[in-house]
């Protein structure tokens, strides 16, 4: 990956950092439109919403059943977006953002996949410009018209490129870039043209990683960070083929967390043991700054925030920690036991974190220990989603599909 970059959103515009940039998306305020947000990072620039909250909890907008699975939320004006598997269909689901009340939904058939898991969708869907497109666990690939859910388009990739389903499907969420989607299919990505989704390219057949492609820009390149089962690969956007490699080999292939990139650095980190390792981005290959296993992410990518990045240590077999750990040395600055297999995000300032059985924390997003400002039990079950911030509600999930969304926002 010979490209890395940093993002800040400041009054409503993308600055890059040492040349490097997220390519453009024209967004609404407020608006989450695709897995970790606008800036492809977990960070959410927004401030006004409510971080101290009653003894009760939060005030609950509305709730939803969605049917199983860990799929994330992307909000985009009034809707909101998710999936959810119930009775042998995956089902593409747009709600009011305001009130839950079903706007539309898509249903089509698919397999529960429930190795070692409850099973049900994995991918979260992603909006621009008035599309939304979907990809299930099995290769199938949904456009729909994002306000209507009239189907544009659909093709089965899988089926087309004779790519390998990995162990648990097809985790990754789409990226739209400009006229294309990329997907995390093959051993370095897939493209496909967003109008007609026809193949622009394509890579090899081996496992794919359950990343998201993660978008950079080098100079004029276009640049996508995709991990297979034992890398992850810099790839021309435009083309497909890989600028350079880096050999990452995690047990059973589960290279999921997405990259997390600040100027020149690069950090990687996978679960089942592996551990965690920052790179500085150079040619012919990156430069490996420090290795160790302070923090080890299963699922949930870090956020990194003020140089310190904040996630989740462990996986679904042990009592996984919440931990702060310093991005240029792996120092562990502190670490709370039994957070479970959830996620977070940062607005704000603060560590917005859904624990693995339901719990809502808010505390700020410093080094010097954890400090709670509030905490709300908001549902049951196994959480191993991260929650999203979105126009002054957070919208949690758990595996079952039982969704609550929570009015944050300031009076």
């Amino acid at each position: 990956m010979d490209v890395a970059m940093k993002l800040h959103l400041r009054a409503g515009r993308l600055v890059s950092m040492l040349g490097w940039i997220v390519a453009p998306a024209v967004l609404v305020a407020g608006d989450w439109p695709c897995w970790r947000g606008p800036t492809h990072n977990g960070i959410s620039e927004e401030t006004q919403w409510q971080t101290r909250w009653p003894a009760d909890g939060p005030k609950v907008a509305w709730k939803a059943k969605v049917g199983l699975g860990m799929s994330s939320f992307v909000v985009a004006g009034e809707h909101a977006y998710t999936m959810g598997h119930a009775d042998g269909q995956d089902t593409v689901f747009c709600l009011e953002a305001a009130t839950g009340r079903l706007v539309w939904k898509h249903s089509h058939p698919a397999e529960l996949g429930d190795k070692f898991f409850d099973g049900g969708t994995t991918g979260t869907p992603v909006f621009d410009s008035g599309i939304l497109v979907s990809l299930d666990r099995w290769g199938q690939v949904f456009c729909f018209e994002a306000s209507t859910g009239k189907v544009l388009w659909n093709r089965n990739v899988q089926e087309e490129t004779g790519a390998r389903v990995p162990d648990w499907g097809f985790g990754g969420s789409p990226l739209i870039l400009k006229d294309r989607v990329l997907l995390n299919v093959g051993d370095a990505g897939l493209a496909l043209d967003r109008r007609t989704g026809a193949i622009l390219w394509r890579s090899g057949p081996k496992s794919a990683g359950y990343s998201t492609p993660l978008p950079m820009t080098t100079g004029t390149d276009p640049l996508l960070l995709v991990s297979s089962g034992s890398s992850y690969a810099a790839v021309d956007s435009r083309d497909g083929k890989v600028r350079w490699s880096l050999r990452w080999v995690t047990q059973y292939g589960v290279n999921a967390a997405d990259p997390v990139v600040d100027g020149d650095r690069l950090f990687l980190s996978t679960g089942y043991g592996k551990g965690g390792a920052l790179y500085r981005i150079g040619l012919p290959e990156p430069e490996l700054l420090w290795k160790g296993k302070s923090l080890r992410t299963q699922m949930n990518p870090a956020v990194l925030w003020h140089g310190l990045l904040f996630g989740v240590d462990g996986d679904t077999t042990e009592k996984a920690a919440l931990k702060c750990v310093d991005f240029g040395t792996g120092t562990e600055k502190w670490s709370v036991p039994d957070f479970g297999n959830g996620g977070l995000v940062v607005a704000g300032g603060n560590l917005l974190a859904l624990g693995g059985t339901g719990e809502l924390i808010v505390a700020p997003a410093v080094a010097d220990g954890f400090q709670p400002i509030s905490r709300a039990q908001v549902l049951g079950g196994k959480t191993w989603t991260a929650p999203v911030l979105s126009q002054g509600r957070i919208y949690c999930r758990n595996t079952m599909g039982f969704v609550v969304c929570l009015d944050v926002s300031m009076p």
